[in-house]
């Protein structure tokens, strides 16, 4: 049987560690507040981009406006996969729903040349684990996320594509969806395809000056860094909406297993005190007799 003195220890343990995961949970609430406004923000943005130029390519003369960020490949070999986790842990099931989904698209695409860029460091840890090879990492851009560092990001890999060393680009995140909903989300980023966002936008009409051709040139390169940005910006808010779920589970969890050990605390100390009465009373009865 454990000790009192035990049992008061783990006691205070547990309360210590229930304190620091409330705390990590307010934490957490604070920042996805602001994170979910980014998120709520950047949509509307992207959604018109992509219906703009949806328009202007659907309404102009085949082949008259071409961009090499839009051209696909005739043979896809070589795939560049950008993994985007967290870069602590302790958020529930926010990196492994990501990183099983990278191992599935790995597994299924065994016959390319795949090269890996993770952001986040939890990513890239668990897939070096496993033996993959990871080609750049970004480490610690989701917690100084800007629109500048995502740009760098979405540069570099425009600059891969262009060049001819991959013949696409494909991006994985965890797309918000609520404080209690985060959906792992596998968007192919290069080559860019603009959607429109829906009917009312994609009928609306436009002037483009001086030429749809400049107006192309100048919104692709721009429509990918802010598809980066947005998926950064969605993977940030489903971080912290895990997280404070997580926390919240972990302090309810903890605080249950304090009224456990507290039940049991008061259980053993009665049974020690019967005990010693019975000692005491027995040793009287040997006296007397």
């Amino acid at each position: 049987m454990a000790s009192l003195r035990d049992i008061r220890k783990r006691i205070r343990s547990v309360k210590n560690t229930r304190q620091i995961t409330k705390a990590m949970k307010m934490v957490s609430a604070a920042k996805l507040r602001k994170a979910q406004d980014n998120v709520i923000a950047a949509r509307p943005y992207a959604q018109t981009l992509d219906a703009v130029m949806s328009a202007l390519i659907s309404r102009s003369e085949p082949g008259s406006v071409t961009h090499p960020l839009l051209t696909r490949r005739d043979e896809v070999k070589k795939v560049e996969l950008v993994v985007v986790t967290s870069d602590r842990g302790l958020a529930g099931g926010f990196n492994s729903n990501i990183t099983r989904k990278a191992l599935k698209f790995l597994s299924e695409n065994k016959q390319l040349d795949i090269s890996i860029t993770t952001v986040g460091r939890k990513g890239g840890e668990f897939l070096r684990g496993k033996g993959y090879t990871i080609r750049k990492d970004w480490p610690g851009l989701l917690g100084k996320l800007s629109y500048a560092s995502a740009e760098q990001v979405a540069t570099e890999l425009t600059g891969r594509f262009l060049s001819g060393e991959v013949d696409a680009v494909h991006f994985l995140f965890n797309e918000f969806v609520s404080a209690i909903s985060q959906v792992p989300h596998l968007i192919q980023l290069l080559p860019f395809e603009p959607k429109a966002a829906d009917g009312k936008q994609g009928g609306s009409e436009y002037a483009y000056e001086p030429t749809p051709q400049a107006v192309l040139e100048r919104l692709v390169p721009q429509a990918v860094n802010v598809k980066v940005y947005r998926g950064l910006l969605e993977s940030y808010a489903a971080e912290h909406a895990a997280r404070m779920a997580a926390m919240e589970n972990a302090t309810k969890n903890a605080g249950e297993m304090i009224g456990t050990l507290t039940l049991f605390y008061n259980r053993t100390r009665q049974a020690l005190i019967t005990k010693e009465l019975m000692e005491i009373v027995s040793g009287a009865e040997a006296l007397k007799g």
